[in-house]
């Protein structure tokens, strides 16, 4: 179905918003997890299992909104998926039993996929391919205001009205936008009749895709392990920084990425070599959270260098799209659900780490603990650039 491109943009901007949106759930626990500790009576190990399970969620229900996206075009899908998202949120307020918040976690993680997967389809299906990576960086953009707004911002409002007022709030903006989604998004489909079975064959089995989306996987430490959840709580314990500053600092990131999204999609563009920049990017990420570790750092050197970090973060952005230029046009949509997928999951794994290392290490009061714990995340980014280096190097030996 063609729309007009008044329409375009509209529905464009109601995918961003939705996508704003789904990051604010997404770094709440880390401005809310003393309250949450308090509530349920649990430990950082079980927290962080809390805050990671988002991402089983999200990475489980890819391939099945990916389909269902094609079957049954973004209007539908989008709406219910942003109300499960808010019934994901309302354990927290009517449930004391630690069960119902877990599922909960999972069930935003699950509606919370169809913001960037819909943002996807919705641009191929309204913008020409030669404006995709630039008006993903666009949404990805407007959506990180939502991660920043979800730092010191979100902080403030839970201190002036308490934490389930702005669960409360957030859980009425997102039925608006469900109702909304659904008045005003067209009943575009996707028109792919092909085989489902032999589509995702084909790109499962396609090793370079594999390949890619696993070192990008290594990668998103930065953001999916320190930005989201870890990183207020271990400045204020290794770097003594007050609860203002260490909800602030962590929210730089999501600044550098606004800015990164649309700058490394340039010069990605630009020089053609998509894989020489993601790999610039690890590099940098690396050497700046080596210096945090090892508390080279002040905190004028940490604005600047998390704004750094998170203009390298944009990574993702051109991850996903060469991911899909490995593949035939008709499976492009599907790949790019499957590397967001394969990325995103390493989210799990890095807030279960980081949570059982700060455990074992002697919990949340100890600083070794979270030297340990955050520690990981130079490690995994280290890899990811010896990955990308490799492929790198292989794609100009077939040049």
């Amino acid at each position: 179905m063609s729309v007009s491109r008044p329409v375009a943009w509209v529905v464009w901007m109601i995918a961003s918003i939705f996508y704003a949106y789904q990051y604010i759930l997404r770094v709440m626990p880390n401005i809310m997890m003393n309250d949450i500790l308090q509530q349920f009576h649990i430990d950082t190990a079980v927290f962080g299992q809390y805050s990671g399970v988002y991402y089983i969620g999200y990475s489980l229900m890819h391939l099945p909104i990916g389909i269902m996206l094609d079957r049954f075009g973004p209007r539908k899908v989008m709406t219910g998926c942003i109300l499960l998202t808010v019934i994901g949120l309302l354990p927290i307020l009517f449930s004391d039993n630690w069960v119902y918040p877990i599922i909960g976690r999972a069930l935003i993680g699950m509606g919370s996929s169809a913001a960037i997967l819909g943002t996807f389809k919705i641009i191929r299906m309204t913008f020409s391919e030669q404006r995709f990576t630039r008006m993903l960086s666009f949404s990805v953009t407007i959506g990180l205001l939502g991660a920043i707004y979800g730092g010191g911002p979100l902080s403030a409002m839970c201190s002036a009205w308490g934490y389930k007022t702005v669960i409360e709030f957030f859980a009425f903006f997102g039925t608006l936008l469900a109702m909304l989604t659904y008045l005003i998004v067209p009943n575009m489909s996707g028109g792919h009749s092909g085989s489902v079975l032999s589509d995702i064959k084909e790109v499962l089995t396609n090793k370079k895709v594999i390949a890619l989306c696993i070192f990008a996987g290594f990668m998103v430490g930065p953001l999916e392990g320190f930005a989201d959840v870890w990183g207020s709580s271990f400045l204020k314990q290794v770097y003594g920084l007050d609860q203002e500053v260490a909800s602030y600092l962590p929210s730089m990131i999501f600044v550098g990425m606004c800015f990164g999204a649309p700058a490394l999609s340039f010069v990605a563009e630009k020089t053609g070599n998509y894989l020489g920049v993601i790999f610039g990017s690890a590099v940098v990420m690396a050497v700046t959270f080596f210096a945090l570790i090892f508390g080279e750092l002040s905190t004028d050197s940490m604005v600047v260098g998390f704004a750094l970090v998170g203009v390298c973060c944009a990574y993702q952005i051109l991850a996903i799209y060469q991911a899909s230029t490995y593949v035939p046009d008709h499976v492009a949509g599907l790949t790019t659900a499957v590397a967001n997928m394969i990325i995103m999951s390493f989210g799990y794994a890095f807030h279960t780490t980081i949570g059982l290392l700060v455990d074992t290490f002697g919990g949340t009061g100890v600083t070794k603990a979270y030297i340990y714990g955050v520690g990981v995340i130079p490690v995994t980014l280290t890899i990811g650039a010896i990955g990308f280096f490799t492929l790198l190097c292989q794609q100009r030996k077939k040049n």
